[in-house]
C-alpha cells in the first residue's frame, strides 16, 4: 500500500506546532438521542476551517527546495484551495489554485486572501485536472491534488490519530467522504490505534461513487453530483485512495440532502458550532439511524466549517421542515 501508519505518525510530528490540535466535543443531547457515547473531532476549528490544512501543509513541507521555489498548483472547489493557499503562504511557496466559477464565495475570497493566484474555470465545460496539468507543464509547478497523493493522505490521517489518542479505543468511526483522502488516512490510523474498530465512510446520496465502488470492487464515478455537500462533489476515488479504502474501511453509507440538513441544523442549534454541509455527513448517518450504535463509543469527524451563510439561507426553512420544528 502507498500509505502506512508510520507515515501518519511522521506526518503528526511534522504538523506539530503548525496544525491546530482541534477539540473533541461531546453532547449529552446527542448521546441521549442515539444511546451511544459520541465524540466529535471538530476540524471546523482547524486552520482555514477544515481538515484539508493537514494534508496540504504536510505535502508542501515535504517538497524539495527547487520545487518550493517554482511553486505549486492545486484544483479545488474550496477547502483544499484555501489549505494550499495558506500552507504556501506559511512556507513561502507560491500557490496557483484552479477553482470553479460557482465555488462558494466565502472559500474563493479566503483563497485569494491567503495570497494564492486563482484561475477560474467552468466545471460544466472544462476539466480542472487538464487546466492544472497545462499550468504545471508551462510553469514548472508541482501539482498538489486534493486527495489522491500519499503525503496528503498521511496528513489527513492525523485527525483520526489525534482523536483516538484523546478518547482511547472506539467502536465506530464515521468519516465524511469525497475523494477519500480523509477516509483512507483516518481508516489506517484508526485500525492501527483501535483494533476491532469499524470505520464507515459517509457520502451524499447524489454523489455515491465511492459507495458504489466499495460495493462493486471496481472504481465507479459520478459526473458533477447535485448535492448541498459541495466538498463531496468529486467524480471518483483515486488510484491511491480507492485501494486504501478497500483495505481499511469496513463499510460505506449515503445520506440524503434532507438528512444532511437535519443533522447540520441540529448540531448548530444544540452544540453551538458552525459546520458546512459536508462536515455533517458522519453525524447525519448516526442521527438518521443508519448506524445503530446504541451502547457503543462512536467517533465522528466534523470535516469543516467553511459554510457560506448567505448561500445557506434558502435552506433554512427546508432545514426546519426536515428537522421537524
Amino acid at each position: 500500500m502507498s500509505v502506512a501508519f508510520p507515515a501518519i505518525e511522521a506526518a503528526a510530528a511534522l504538523l506539530a506546532g503548525h496544525a491546530h490540535r482541534t477539540p473533541v466535543l461531546t453532547s449529552h443531547t446527542v448521546d441521549t438521542r442515539t444511546g451511544a457515547s459520541v465524540f466529535f473531532k471538530c476540524e471546523n476549528f482547524q486552520r482555514m476551517g477544515a481538515f484539508k490544512f493537514r494534508g496540504a501543509y504536510h505535502a508542501l513541507a515535504r517538497l524539495p527546495d527547487d520545487a518550493r521555489r517554482r511553486g505549486v498548483v492545486a484544483y479545488s472547489s474550496g477547502n483544499h484551495a484555501q489549505a494550499v493557499a495558506l500552507a504556501g503562504r506559511l512556507l513561502g511557496i507560491p500557490a496557483t489554485i484552479v477553482m470553479p466559477t460557482d465555488a462558494p464565495q466565502v472559500k474563493l475570497e479566503a483563497t485569494r486572501g491567503y495570497g494564492a493566484r486563482v484561475v477560474p474555470y467552468d466545471r460544466a465545460t472544462q476539466r480542472r485536472e487538464d487546466i492544472a496539468a497545462e499550468l504545471a507543464g508551462r510553469d514548472g509547478l508541482t501539482t498538489i491534488p486534493p486527495f489522491d497523493h500519499p503525503d496528503v493522505i498521511a496528513g489527513q490521517g492525523t485527525a483520526a490519530l489525534e482523536l483516538l489518542r484523546e478518547t482511547g479505543p472506539l467502536d465506530y468511526l464515521l468519516v465524511p467522504c469525497g475523494g477519500g483522502g480523509l477516509l483512507s488516512g483516518s481508516a489506517i490510523a484508526a485500525n492501527a490505534c483501535a483494533p476491532g474498530i469499524r470505520v464507515i465512510g459517509v457520502e451524499p446520496a447524489a454523489g455515491d461513487d465511492v459507495t458504489r465502488s466499495f460495493r462493486s470492487g471496481t472504481l465507479q464515478s459520478v459526473d458533477n453530483p447535485d448535492t448541498i455537500a459541495d466538498g463531496a462533489r468529486t467524480q471518483s476515488a483515486g488510484r491511491y485512495t480507492f485501494p486504501l479504502i478497500q483495505a481499511h474501511v469496513h463499510d460505506m453509507l449515503t445520506v440524503t440532502d434532507d438528512e444532511l440538513l437535519r443533522a447540520m441544523f441540529f448540531l448548530m442549534e444544540r452544540m453551538k458550532f458552525v459546520l458546512e454541509p459536508t462536515g455533517a455527513l458522519g453525524a447525519a448517518a448516526l442521527l438518521s439511524g443508519k448506524v445503530n450504535a446504541r451502547g457503543k463509543r462512536v467517533g465522528i469527524i466534523v470535516s469543516g466549517g467553511n459554510v457560506d451563510l448567505f448561500a445557506l439561507a434558502p435552506y433554512l426553512a427546508k432545514g426546519r421542515t426536515a428537522y421537524g420544528a
